[in-house]
């Protein structure tokens, strides 16, 4: 047993006063924490581990108490020391969206989380937000170049390709910046979107919230790391959204023209970045499991070279890539 679960074993009896539970590893994710369920004492919970050197639990504390009065369902925390960088959570269970996403259940799940999308960009206070600024939208997309091609690829741009990349990273921002700013969660995901009993979906891993474009979650969402779907059948998702936040004074009407280029435009931002992770876990944190989700990652962005010529040499890139790394 590593100290600090022996450490979050103390924490257990000491602070919330379990006496007799079992402790196993519930999931990790894309950073320092870990995840346990507890069971004992007559039920089941989730622990967060968050060390914290290198997290802070405050912001997960703070957003989840906004959500949670907003009606939205996200963990109830049962008890919190966020000092040591524990907390105990209300247990959603083990089915993610991404168990349970197929043709027969697709629209309902997706309908369930644009609706609760809404509420988050109607009603979300981003005033007490990090601003997703310039600066760090340009962080993230070097990510691309310095982890995936340059660290675990060993490619090195041409002086003409990184003019081309720096062009594009301007376009990119530029369409992100322009759009209507709201609270953004940042990984609204069919991993980190959970299948509950009643008021789905369960949403965690919120504590990255931002002040940001307002297309980013709907990407997250229906241009998934981790299951993808046809063209066309997304096209139709994102007008339909745009119905609901026009509905809900998120949008308004002269938006319309511009909002499937906003999507498609924040999907290659975020689509650089996450490959750019993948290729970190990998390279410096001895996590391979997300690298087989690089392709279909920087597929969405090849796939937009016709329709996009702007975007053409990047997407050329990123099918030179995919071909590297799925010959």
């Amino acid at each position: 047993m590593t100290e600090r679960l022996s450490e979050l074993n103390r924490w257990l009896s000491d602070g919330p006063g379990f006496k007799d539970f079992l402790i196993t590893p519930a999931s990790s994710d894309a950073s320092f924490r870990s995840y346990y369920r507890i069971e004992g004492d007559g039920g089941s919970w989730i622990a967060m581990d968050a060390p914290p050197e290198k997290e802070n639990c405050g912001p997960f504390v703070t957003i989840a108490g906004q959500l949670s009065a907003l009606g939205l369902h996200v963990p109830d925390i049962i008890a919190s020391d966020q000092e040591k960088g524990f907390l105990l959570l209300e247990d959603f269970g083990s089915i993610h969206y991404l168990d349970e996403l197929n043709e027969g259940t697709v629209e309902r799940l997706y309908g369930d989380a644009l609706a609760a999308l809404a509420v988050i960009q109607a009603c979300g206070d981003r005033s007490v937000l990090p601003v997703y600024d310039k600066r760090m939208l340009m962080r993230e997309m070097g990510l691309f170049e310095e982890w995936l091609l340059g660290r675990y690829l060993g490619l090195q741009l041409s002086d003409s390709e990184r003019q081309m990349v720096e062009s594009v990273f301007e376009l990119l921002v530029k369409s992100a910046l322009e759009q209507p700013q709201v609270c953004v969660l940042r990984d609204y995901h069919s991993r980190n979107l959970m299948i509950t009993r009643s008021n789905n979906p369960g949403i965690l891993d919120f504590q990255d919230a931002v002040s940001g474009p307002v297309t980013y979650d709907l990407v997250s969402l229906l241009k998934d790391c981790y299951i993808g779907w046809p063209r066309e059948r997304v096209k139709r998702w994102v007008g339909g959204y745009f119905e609901l936040a026009r509905q809900s004074g998120i949008l308004r009407e002269e938006h319309e023209d511009r909002f499937l280029r906003w999507f498609d435009l924040m999907g290659v931002q975020r689509h650089l970045k996450a490959a750019g992770i993948f290729a970190r876990l990998k390279v410096r944190d001895g996590k391979p499991g997300y690298l087989g989700d690089i392709p279909r990652t920087l597929g969405y962005i090849s796939d937009l070279e016709q329709e996009y010529p702007e975007v053409g040499g990047l997407a050329a890139l990123c099918q030179r890539v995919i071909d590297k790394l799925d010959p």
